[in-house]
């Protein structure tokens, strides 16, 4: 990934090969029995303290610790400090500097597309795949859930959304209209795939986006923390802000609610004792609030930062209450489900994570001694047994210093030494160059005939804003001039023509600019022939003041048809004519081939 040659290389590869092929056709019905269903429930910004099955009497999350209490649990289970890297480490099996995935937003977080994931692993082993909620690696095709082994896709592809009631989502690369609050919404997709009439058994994941901001949650739950007595609180309690943590902790409790109407699903279709449930975090908490005195929350590479419950029920094969000591982490997910399922992967590179059946299932207590590292924007910690070096090279016996307040370096230059050169080594060989992105924005794949191009991946031009500095869940706005303009890095993959469809928004009065969208030497000349209106939508459901932008009620509009030309190029939207004050605010705009 380091250059554009190396891009391209993997591209052609890509593009002769498109993705794997099912290779289910010789696997009969009893085959397909004999196999486990899976189902993977990843939760956003939750930290390990926000379960009562941890300790935390500030709320009850019993469906979450009755997996616990009906499987193993591990004690010790390791995730990045932020979304987009742990998800790409679950998927593939390995450090996410290897798939080149180095930042949340703006084509940052896309996992390489020679990576191979577990959905892709599978699919190949005859399973029916699918994906609902915060994908967060990458939405153009074949980034895109649909290009990486999931053939069904509900949820949204950036790194958070702007509001969670209702909201514009997708649907296998469609745009549509979600229903009610958006976890309850995703877990009702995700019961309507696991009750289809199959002899294929399924694989689910659903990454859920809460307790993410915005701190949003239905009345239900935030009438029981709104004015609750509060027992447990953060090392520094001085730090909490209030609201945002009992919004939180709402939020966790309504996850917890949709954990149980899932087993209740695998009961009522009697597939709970042949299905591995798998709930795990994707980081520390993203506030301040009670987490077993650890040190560090999101974005940090201390143990409060990446330290993540994980939980896998499997009534056939795992002892109900199993207590797994060894360090697990996401890396090990990958190897460790299909090694469970009884499947082949199709990864073709070497996992950093380990099998670690044995110990789930109780026929061994340990593996070898690992090491596993903990990266982050430059910051790099290690952990083995019970220690961990920080990032600025101080060791911690966390069996007796959870907090991370003695450095006991000096005393122990074993482990020291061990820790260092294995951070030394990460430093070396995993991440030189993995955030020298030379990749463009792929679109027009020839396997696939919609491509979302949002305002989160352009870059703005001239007198034209950005909503929010956080770009995922942005629109561009203050479009006033002809000489203002928005571009995309992008490469067309497939010749042909394209229909274009903006989502925008345009106060009455102001409706009627011409819009030209250029590749190369291509163009298409349209007009925003009709208003929109639109307040700013999510302030009244915030139960804290988010930091992100707010949303709109988008509408669209078919600007006309493009024939593009294979290639890289510069995409760019611009405005030839403006009767009004301004031309529009864009939040999106989609290809479809014709």
């Amino acid at each position: 990934m380091n250059s554009s040659w190396k891009y391209n290389t993997k591209l052609s590869l890509l593009l002769r090969t498109t993705f794997i092929a099912a290779v289910c056709v010789s696997l009969t019905p009893t085959v397909f029995a004999a196999r486990p269903n899976v189902l993977v429930i990843l939760t956003d910004d939750q930290g390990w303290g926000d379960l009562s099955l941890n300790g935390n009497t500030n709320l009850s999350t019993p469906n979450i610790d009755q997996l616990a209490a009906d499987g193993a649990s591990f004690d010790r289970f390791y995730v990045c400090p932020v979304c987009s890297p742990t998800r790409a480490e679950f998927l593939t099996g390995r450090y996410h500097p290897r798939g080149g995935v180095y930042s949340t937003s703006a084509g940052g977080e896309r996992l390489d597309l020679d990576e191979k994931t577990i959905g892709d692993s599978f699919k190949a082993s005859g399973y029916r795949t699918a994906a609902f909620g915060k994908w967060h690696n990458g939405m153009q095709y074949p980034y895109h859930p649909n290009g990486r082994g999931f053939d069904e896709y509900y949820g949204f592809c950036s790194g958070h959304w702007g509001h969670y009631w209702s909201p514009m989502l997708e649907h296998n690369g469609e745009i549509v209209q979600g229903k009610g609050f958006i976890i309850d919404d995703l877990t009702t997709h995700a019961i309507d795939f696991i009750k289809q009439d199959s002899d294929q058994p399924f694989f689910v994941y659903l990454p859920y986006n809460t307790p993410h901001s915005p701190m949003q949650v239905p009345e239900r739950w935030w009438k029981k923390f709104k004015d609750a007595e509060l027992k447990m609180h953060n090392r520094d309690r001085t730090k909490e802000k209030d609201t945002h943590l009992r919004a939180a902790l709402a939020m966790c409790e309504n996850i917890d609610w949709n954990v149980g109407r899932l087993l209740k699903t695998l009961e009522e279709t009697d597939q709970q004792r042949n299905t591995i449930v798998v709930y795990f975090c994707d980081n520390g908490p993203n506030g301040f609030r009670w987490n077993g005195d650890m040190k560090g929350r999101k974005g940090s590479t201390d143990e409060g930062g990446v330290r993540s419950p994980c939980l896998v029920r499997w009534p056939e094969k795992i002892t109900a209450g199993t207590r797994v000591q060894t360090n697990g982490a996401a890396i090990d997910l990958h190897p460790t489900l299909a090694s469970m399922a009884g499947i082949k992967t199709v990864n073709t590179k070497q996992f950093d994570g380990i099998d670690l059946t044995t110990v789930i299932q109780g026929t061994s207590r340990s593996t070898a001694a690992r090491v596993i590292v903990s990266h982050w924007k430059g910051k790099v910690s290690a952990k083995t047994g019970t220690y961990r070096m920080d990032t600025a090279g101080k060791l911690f016996d966390l069996a007796v210093d959870p907090g991370q307040r003695l450095n006991i370096a000096a005393k122990n230059s074993k482990i020291t030494t061990t820790l260092k050169a294995a951070i030394d080594t990460f430093r070396a060989e995993v991440t030189p160059g993995y955030d020298d992105d030379q990749r463009p924005f792929v679109v027009a794949h020839p396997d696939y005939p919609l491509t979302q191009i949002p305002a989160r991946d352009g870059q703005e031009h001239g007198g034209i804003k950005r909503s929010n500095r956080f770009p995922n869940s942005s629109y561009f706005l203050n479009w006033t001039k002809t000489e203002d303009s928005i571009t995309w890095d992008a490469q067309v993959l497939s010749s042909g023509n394209y229909e274009v469809e903006i989502y925008y928004s345009c106060p009455k009065g102001d409706e009627g600019s011409e819009i030209e969208l250029s590749f190369n030497d291509s163009r298409l000349i349209g007009k925003i022939t009709k208003a929109h209106p639109s307040e700013l939508v999510g302030a009244a459901e915030d139960k804290f003041e988010r930091a992100e932008s707010y949303e709109q009620n988008w509408t669209s509009i078919l600007l006309g048809e493009i024939n593009l030309k294979s290639g890289k190029g510069t995409l760019t939207l611009r405005a030839t004519k403006i009767p009004g004050r301004k031309v529009m605010d864009f939040r999106l705009m989609m290809l479809r081939r014709k």
